[in-house]
């Protein structure tokens, strides 16, 4: 058996991929296209998420349940962060959708930091460092993405949100 060194951010991120994609019929080289990885470091990242039960036995589907779990109680703990300096970049965490449309606060806007980006607000570290040029190719990627974010860093009214609209996206995965 392999041994598990423990996870790191970008299992997050392929795990979150794997479900925007929506069916099984995908492949290693896809997924590490989509979000700038090396086709190794999603074969590293897949086994350490079957080690730990967050993907089934064959590397295809995530365990939502096992996965869900993890994301509302132990992600802020295991990769936290908080807001930096004021920075131009792309909406993340209650900033971007589908948080936004239940929060109003034009004060506290978190980014993640991107050369590109529309917004200012307080720099936020995304999970892998290719994810602010990514986003905008994969709209449920990116929803899932700035839910996890707001999980990792928002208040108890924010984080109550977005483990309910957590749960919408993954009861079909």
């Amino acid at each position: 058996m392999k041994k598990h060194n423990g996870m790191r951010p970008q299992d997050i991120v392929v795990l979150l991929k794997i479900i925007s994609i929506r069916d099984d019929k995908w492949k290693n080289i896809d997924i590490a296209k989509a979000i700038g990885i090396s086709p190794s470091e999603i074969t590293e990242a897949l086994n350490r998420c079957k080690i730990s039960g967050l993907i089934d036995s064959k590397k295809r589907k995530v365990n939502t349940n096992s996965f869900t779990e993890f994301l509302i109680y132990g992600l802020k703990y295991v990769f936290p962060t908080e807001p930096g300096a004021i920075v131009k970049g792309t909406p993340t965490a209650h900033s971007a959708s589908p948080i936004k449309e239940y929060i109003s606060s034009d004060t506290d806007v978190y980014v993640w930091s991107n050369a590109k980006g529309t917004h200012r607000g307080q720099a936020i570290e995304p999970l892998y460092k290719t994810l602010p040029q990514i986003v905008q190719e994969d709209e449920l990627f990116y929803e899932l993405l700035t839910i996890v974010d707001t999980i990792r860093v928002g208040r108890v009214r924010e984080i109550k949100i977005a483990i309910d609209e957590l749960n919408k996206r993954l009861k079909d995965a």
